[in-house]
């Protein structure tokens, strides 16, 4: 059983939601990406997406377009996400997710990245732009290296087209709340809660959604419906940002995280 696997099924029979963090590589540089990460994972935060940044960061709002901007003037990419990656494993056994868009991948190395990202301890790859139909040659090496390639499905996905997504993908589903970008204050949360727990009898793995979420509150009334887990991205990476040091966003995670953890285990 892979990692992602094993930790959904624990938490599935502990009936906990996951809660999934996401955060950007090199906001505001890469050593305290790493200190927010720790954070995040100490505070409750079950699965950790890690976020390359990228300058066309076209699934994005405000908030992690510009944090993502500045990760890059910072040292942010691909290889600095590997190595925060690698660094996490030495500390944690919690499913650790690569976050990115196909154009560093590609300049990475498509047939490359599987074997490295499984030797930093990732245990899937989040490809926001990747439809089925392409990275052959990625999800290949993927299968052979146990690493997972998590699919997205969203409200205007039909079941035609969910069914190519689901076929290409494994670990667990992410579910996008709302047609929109990430941080969006008007996704109809409670409706995507129910459409995402009706996809998981249809995808046969764990489901998550995210892409709105900010609140305790609205963590609970999306768990409500039965999903697998919540992604909270946006409102870690405004955490990071708003913090006034480095012990102020570290503490800013933390709290913002903890406080995810226990609206969630209420």
């Amino acid at each position: 059983m892979s990692r992602i696997q094993e930790y959904f099924d624990a938490l599935a029979r502990k009936k906990r939601t996951a809660l999934v963090a996401y955060l950007v590589i090199g906001e505001p540089n890469v050593a305290e990406s790493l200190d927010c990460a720790r954070a995040a994972l100490d505070a409750g935060a079950d699965v950790l997406e890690i976020g390359v940044p990228f300058s066309d960061a076209t699934a994005d709002g405000p908030v992690i377009a510009a944090a993502q901007y500045r990760a890059m003037q910072q040292g942010g990419s691909l290889p600095a996400a590997l190595e925060v990656a690698s660094t996490l494993r030495r500390h944690c056994d919690n499913p650790l997710v690569l976050f990115s868009y196909m154009n560093p991948v590609v300049a990475f190395g498509e047939a490359r990245l599987p074997a490295v990202a499984r030797e930093a301890g990732l245990d899937g790859l989040l490809l926001v732009d990747l439809p089925p139909e392409e990275g052959g040659e990625l999800r290949a090496a993927s299968a052979r290296e146990g690493l997972a390639v998590i699919p997205l499905v969203a409200p205007t996905t039909s079941l035609a087209r969910e069914a190519r997504i689901l076929a290409a993908g494994s670990g667990f589903v992410y579910y996008v709340s709302v047609a929109g970008v990430t941080g969006s204050g008007s996704a109809p949360l409670a409706e995507a809660g129910r459409k995402a727990a009706a996809l998981r009898s249809r995808a046969g793995i764990p489901v998550v959604v995210g892409f709105g979420i900010k609140t305790p509150e609205q963590a609970r009334e999306v768990a409500s419906a039965g999903v697998d887990g919540i992604v909270i991205g946006t409102e870690i990476v405004r955490a990071v940002v708003d913090g006034k040091d480095r012990a102020g966003r570290v503490k800013g995670v933390a709290d913002l995280v903890g406080r995810l953890r226990r609206g969630l285990d209420q």
